[in-house]
């Protein structure tokens, strides 16, 4: 039997260790082709480039892995997915991994996470996708305490399959192994950012802004992904595309619209 065809992209951009650390840890799982962005692209979301050219790469960064194939895209990383799947795979992956992310995104994070984008648009296309994150933004972050999760959890989803409209949110706590007591399968936290902007003047008087803000937990459950991350476990959250409030369709059915 062929071995499972296992893509893996991220926001961060090719060269980051986070990628480079996912890259490691899929590689005997399956045959690997990589296909991210050539430069970082965190908070794109779903972003995708209409207005201008994309560009692809084939390279070599890892020289230790011969047999991984790698290409490098001008675009964002829904642009990578989508130019993996109509241009650069010869065959359809059985799993898209996108990560492993330099920061978290538990929780309304995963609407502006380039991420989480990436999956979620190899899940429109039917192709089972979990995004890894890892609440440690530094470059020199340590991913080595979630690998045989992670692996875990990527077999499982092999051998198991993923709902059709469904991508794993997957986070990890920073935190040492012996601290981290398992995986949870979770919710995604009511949570908001309370956004300041710093504004500040250049030298030819011209006004300019740097966004800043606080992260406002607005959940006390101990059933969400922010519970499970504050208490040692990895979140799992199950994420669907459909936007539909399908609770609500009956209320705005009630109103009044057709009325003249």
């Amino acid at each position: 039997m062929a071995k499972p065809l296992i893509l893996i992209t991220n926001d961060d951009g090719i060269t980051a260790p986070g990628l480079r650390a996912l890259v490691s840890f899929m590689k005997d799982l399956g045959d690997v082709i990589v296909v991210a962005p050539d430069s970082p692209q965190s908070g794109m979301g779903h972003a995708i480039t209409l207005d201008s050219t994309l560009y692809s790469k084939k390279m070599k960064v890892d020289l230790s892995n011969a047999n991984i194939v790698e290409y490098s895209c001008s675009g964002t990383p829904a642009d990578c997915v989508k130019l993996a799947l109509q241009e650069l795979l010869d065959r359809k992956p059985d799993i898209c991994v996108s990560g492993i992310n330099h920061g978290s995104n538990s929780s309304i994070n995963v609407i502006y996470s380039g991420t989480m984008s990436a999956a979620i648009e190899a899940g429109i296309e039917g192709i089972p996708a979990i995004g890894f994150s890892l609440c440690d933004y530094s470059w020199d972050a340590d991913f080595s305490h979630a690998e045989n999760h992670i692996i875990k959890i990527v077999l499982e989803a092999l051998k198991n399959g993923i709902p059709k409209g469904v991508v794993l949110n997957v986070n990890i706590p920073k935190i040492k192994q012996k601290e981290l007591r398992g995986i949870k399968i979770c919710r995604q936290a009511k949570a908001n950012w309370k956004e300041k902007f710093d504004k500040r003047t250049n030298p030819m008087g011209k006004d300019y802004y740097w966004l800043t803000g606080e992260f406002e937990l607005l959940d006390k459950g101990d059933d969400t992904d922010e519970w499970a991350l504050a208490n040692g476990y990895i979140s799992v959250v199950p994420t669907q595309f459909d936007l539909t409030a399908h609770h609500v369709i009956q209320d705005i059915n009630n109103w009044n619209l057709n009325e003249h």
